[in-house]
C-alpha cells in the first residue's frame, strides 16, 4: 500500500519549502500554486531534491481548478482550446517532476451543465493528457457537479475505464454522501484518495483523531490505490503529526 503526504497540508507555505519538508517519504502530491511554478528550471530543480531523498511526486493539483467551470465547460469554443493549450504546461511539468495523476475538480454544481457535455468535455482534457502519458481523474467536491454519487456513477456508466477517480474523503462527508458505499461503489475506476478522518471534532482531522473505519476502506479499495493526506493547515500542529500519521496509516 502507497502513503504519503500532500504539499497543499502546508500552504501557504511556498511550495518549495513545503516539499523540503516532505522530503524523505516515500510518496507526495504537489499542488502548483501559481504559474511561475510551472517554470523548466524551477521544475527540474524540484526533482534533484525529490530524487535526492528518494521521493516520488505521484499527482499533482492546479491552481486553475477554480476557473475549470469558465473555462473548460463554456460556450465559448476559444476558452477550451486555450485551456486545453495551458494545460500541457501542466503535462510537462508531470513529466518532469514525475508525476502521473492530474487531479481536476470540474464544473460547478451552481451551474451545471449537462451530462453529456460534461463527459465530452472532460473526454478532450483526458485525451490530451494521454498523450503525455498521465492520467486526467476527476475529484469528488462539495461545491461541483462532482458532489453527487450518482454523477460519479452516470460518468463511471459513460465512459468505463476512461472514467479515472482521486476519492477526496472530506469532501465526501460534506457532501453528504456515505463514505464506504462511495468507495464500494467506484473502486474500480478510483485510482487515488485524499484521505482524511472525521467524527466529532470536524470533518477534516487526522487519521485516529475521528470515526473513520480505515481498515474497512482499504480492504475495498485495490491495492494499486495511494493514499496522499490531504489536511488544511488548521488541522494539524507540526510537520511531525504529518508524518507520524502516515507511519500510522501504514501500520493500519
Amino acid at each position: 500500500m502507497k502513503t504519503g503526504i500532500s504539499s497543499a497540508c502546508l500552504y501557504p507555505m511556498l511550495l518549495e519549502d513545503a516539499i523540503e519538508n516532505l522530503l524523505g517519504i516515500p510518496y507526495i502530491e504537489i499542488f502548483i500554486n501559481t504559474h511561475s511554478e510551472l517554470k523548466e528550471n524551477y521544475l527540474k530543480n524540484l526533482r534533484k531534491r525529490l530524487d535526492e531523498y528518494g521521493t516520488e511526486c505521484v499527482s499533482l493539483h492546479p491552481f486553475t481548478c477554480v476557473i475549470e467551470p469558465l473555462m473548460l465547460f463554456s460556450k465559448y469554443e476559444r476558452r477550451i482550446s486555450d485551456f486545453l493549450e495551458y494545460h500541457k504546461l501542466y503535462f510537462n511539468a508531470m513529466n518532469i517532476i514525475g508525476a502521473k495523476i492530474f487531479i481536476l475538480h470540474g464544473n460547478k454544481s451552481i451551474i451545471p451543465v449537462a451530462n453529456e457535455l460534461y463527459f465530452e468535455r472532460f473526454l478532450k482534457l483526458y485525451e490530451l493528457g494521454k498523450e503525455f502519458g498521465i492520467t486526467v481523474a476527476q475529484e469528488n467536491i462539495v461545491r461541483c457537479q462532482s458532489s453527487s454519487l450518482q454523477f460519479l456513477v452516470d460518468m463511471q456508466t459513460a465512459l468505463k475505464d476512461k472514467a479515472n477517480f482521486v476519492f477526496d474523503i472530506k469532501q465526501c462527508v460534506r457532501s453528504g454522501e456515505n463514505v464506504l458505499e462511495m468507495a464500494e461503489t467506484l473502486k474500480d475506476n478510483i485510482v487515488h484518495v485524499h484521505i482524511s478522518d472525521h467524527g466529532e471534532k470536524g470533518d477534516c482531522l487526522l487519521i485516529g483523531q475521528g470515526n473513520l473505519d480505515c481498515k474497512k476502506l482499504f480492504s475495498i479499495l485495490n491495492n494499486n490505490v495511494i493514499y496522499m493526506l490531504e489536511l488544511y493547515r488548521s488541522n494539524f500542529n507540526t510537520v511531525e503529526d504529518l508524518l507520524d500519521n502516515v507511519k500510522l496509516i501504514n501500520n493500519m
